[in-house]
This record gives structure tokens, C-alpha cells and sequence, in this order.
């Protein structure tokens, strides 16, 4: 099928991208089924993966879903009862509580980034390494074209 004989060629931008992320989401929630980690929450593959990559701080991650503060400390507390998180005082200032993945939850992200990683592979041996780069590129650029309107 040629680019311009795809039936997605008319489809708005915004409706493409949530018809792609579900080819990761679906992935990922099917490996972690078979992974034995079926009774992940909503939003709580995103939480996971993010504090797997040890970059950003739970703070972030939660302004990121962009839900409520109660919403997202429900989800926490479910990622804690679940055995994916645990919660531990802050060593240099024991007013604040640290959040960090078990055991449990590294095993979690590891068949999130595995099952990712296999959706990557597809996408490179069918459109090469240029076309991902443009795709990533647009995508990027839609993240910066909404963080320069949040802070105008």
C-alpha cells in the first residue's frame, strides 16, 4: 500500500495519534498480563515506566498525567498496595516521603520497555531509520508547541 492509498492519509493528526499510542498500550498491557501484572491501574504503566528511567522525579510524572492530585494519589496508593511502588521517608529531610519501584515494579517496567521495544523494531524494519527520525521529530515538536503555549 503506497502513502497516499492509506486509508490514514485523511485522518486528523489528532485521531492518528491515539489510534498509535494503543499499538504500544495494547502491547504493553499484553506483556504485562502474561507477565503475571494484570491489575496495573490506568495510568499506572506511565508512572512505572517513567520512575523506571530514573530521570523524573513522581511530581513531574503526575503534573504529566494531568489528572487530579486525588486522582493521582489514588493512583500511587494503588501502585503501592499492588506491590509496584513503596514509599519510603526521604533520608535528608524526614518530613518528605520518597517514592521508588519494587522489585515487583522494575519487573513490570521491563516487560513495558520489552514489549515497547518490540514495536520499535517493527516500525524500523518497515520504514528505516530516516522516517523514524521525522516521526520523531513532528512528535517532538508537538510536545514543544504545548510546552511554549503552558508558559506564555
Amino acid at each position: 500500500m503506497t502513502e497516499d492509498s492509506s486509508p490514514w492519509m485523511h485522518v486528523t493528526m489528532p485521531a492518528l495519534l491515539r489510534h498509535a499510542r494503543t499499538t504500544y498500550g495494547s502491547a504493553m498491557r499484553a506483556a504485562l498480563a502474561e507477565g503475571g501484572y494484570d491489575d496495573v491501574p490506568a495510568n499506572g504503566m506511565y508512572v512505572i515506566g517513567a520512575l523506571a528511567l530514573n530521570r523524573t522525579p513522581l511530581s513531574q510524572i503526575v503534573r504529566e498525567l494531568r489528572v487530579s492530585k486525588q486522582a493521582a494519589g489514588q493512583l500511587v496508593d494503588a501502585l503501592v498496595l499492588r506491590g509496584y511502588l513503596e514509599r519510603q521517608i526521604d533520608p535528608s529531610d524526614r518530613r518528605r516521603l520518597t517514592v521508588s519501584l519494587t522489585e515487583r515494579g522494575r519487573a513490570a517496567a521491563a516487560a513495558q520497555r520489552e514489549a515497547g521495544d518490540a514495536i520499535d523494531a517493527a516500525l524500523l524494519a518497515r520504514l528505516g531509520e530516516t522516517k523514524i527520525a521525522h516521526a520523531r521529530e513532528v512528535l517532538a515538536t508537538l510536545i514543544d508547541l504545548r510546552e511554549e503555549a503552558e508558559t506564555e
